[in-house]
C-alpha cells in the first residue's frame, strides 16, 4: 500500500523535526514550510494527501493557507495541529475548510491515526475541541464577534496569553512555544500593557470572560 503523502507547515523547525520523527516510516513527508507564502508554493507543487497545518504563523496563519489553496486543490485535506485550543481558532479553521483539529500534545500513534482518518474523509478533533464545533453550529458560541481588545494582540502574544492564563509558568510556556524565557517575559509585559491589566490573575479572568481558555 502506498504511504500517504504528508506536508508539515509550522514556523518552528524543532517541532517539524519532532513530528517527522514520530510518523517517520509510516507516511511520506513530501514537503515542509514555515510561513504562508512558502506553504502555498510547496503544497501547490507537491499536492500532498494531508497537510499538517499550524494555526498561527507569519503571513496570515493556517486560515490564509487554506483560503488560497482549498478551491484549487480540493483533494488535499488539511489537519490543524496547534498549541491553541481556543474556540475561535478551532471554529475559524474548520469553517475555512480543515477536516480536523488536534492539539500539539497528541501522541505519535494518535497523530498517525488522525492523519489516516482525515485522508479517508473523516473529521477528527481532540476530545475537548469537538464540543466547540457542536456548540458553534448549534449557535451557543458566537465566534465571528471581533473583540477590540484581543485584536490589539499579535498572534504570538495571543498564544502566550492563553498559556499564561491557564496557569503555565514562564519556563513551561517557553518550552511549549519553542522560545526563550526572556521572550515569554517580553510578550507577557506587552499583553498586560495592551490590555491594561496589572496581573496574571486579571489576565486569567479576562481570558475566561471571552472563553479563550
Amino acid at each position: 500500500m502506498t504511504p500517504l503523502r504528508i506536508a508539515i507547515v509550522d514556523d518552528h523547525a524543532m517541532f517539524r523535526t519532532g513530528v517527522k520523527a514520530e510518523i517517520d516510516g509510516r507516511v511520506d513527508v513530501v514537503g515542509e514550510a514555515d510561513d504562508v507564502e512558502s506553504a502555498v508554493a510547496m503544497i501547490a507543487q507537491t499536492s500532498p494527501d494531508v497537510v499538517l497545518l499550524d494555526v498561527h504563523m507569519p503571513g496570515g496563519g493556517g486560515l490564509e493557507v487554506i483560503r488560497r489553496l482549498h478551491v484549487r486543490h480540493p483533494d488535499t485535506k488539511f489537519l490543524a495541529l496547534s498549541v491553541s485550543d481556543a474556540a475561535e481558532d478551532v471554529i475559524g479553521i474548520i469553517r475555512a475548510g480543515a477536516r480536523g483539529y488536534v492539539t500539539k500534545n497528541i501522541s505519535g500513534p494518535e497523530l498517525f491515526d488522525a492523519i489516516e482518518r482525515v485522508a479517508g474523509g473523516d473529521a477528527v478533533f481532540s476530545p475537548r475541541l469537538a464540543g466547540f464545533v457542536l456548540d458553534a453550529f448549534a449557535g451557543t458560541i458566537e465566534i465571528a464577534q471581533v473583540d477590540e481588545d484581543l485584536d490589539r494582540l499579535t498572534e504570538r502574544e495571543r498564544e502566550v496569553m492563553r498559556l499564561i492564563a491557564r496557569g503555565y509558568a514562564y519556563k513551561e510556556v517557553a518550552k511549549e512555544l519553542f522560545i526563550s524565557i526572556k521572550t515569554v517575559e517580553t510578550h507577557v509585559s506587552s499583553v498586560l500593557r495592551k490590555l491594561q491589566l496589572s496581573s496574571r490573575h486579571e489576565l486569567t479572568r479576562w481570558a475566561n470572560d471571552r472563553r479563550l481558555i
